[in-house]
């Protein structure tokens, strides 16, 4: 997915403050790098149809935030740029992993092989109840 400059920066602040009208994004980016409430404005409504914005109307303004999670989408990319670069039967994510792994340190690999843990954990949990009734049969 192409982002712009403006566009990446708008994203992630909606990242930290949750939810914001067009007046409030343009208020605290004016004071950054300048620019017009229309470009704001234009901004905020090419997110929202790229499926990163959400919105919906609060009197005569447009309330907006963030689609997904920072991570989520995050992944989503890696996913996407894996996907376009690699062919069909190869395990493209797990391959780019194991690649960027490359240049983790200790700590670094530790705290993913902890998160792939939860995950798995998560992922049990959630199968037990399916699971339990399939035992049953």
């Amino acid at each position: 997915m192409n982002l712009g400059e403006l566009e990446k920066l708008v994203l992630n602040y909606f990242w930290r403050v949750e939810i914001a009208d067009t007046k409030q994004v343009y208020a605290y980016f004016e004071k950054q790098r300048g620019g017009s409430l229309n470009t704001i404005q234009s901004t905020l409504d090419r997110l929202f149809k790229k499926g990163l914005l959400k919105r919906h109307k609060e009197g005569h303004a447009f309330q907006y935030r963030a689609a997904t999670q920072r991570k989520a989408f995050i992944g989503q990319l890696l996913k996407e740029v894996t996907e376009d670069f690699t062919l069909a039967d190869e395990d493209s994510l797990l391959t780019a992993f194991v690649s960027l792994s490359t240049g983790l340190n200790q700590r670094q690999l530790d705290k993913m092989e902890k998160m792939i843990q939860d995950y798995r954990q998560k992922m049990i949990a959630k199968d037990a109840p399916s699971n339990a009734l399939e035992d049953k049969k």
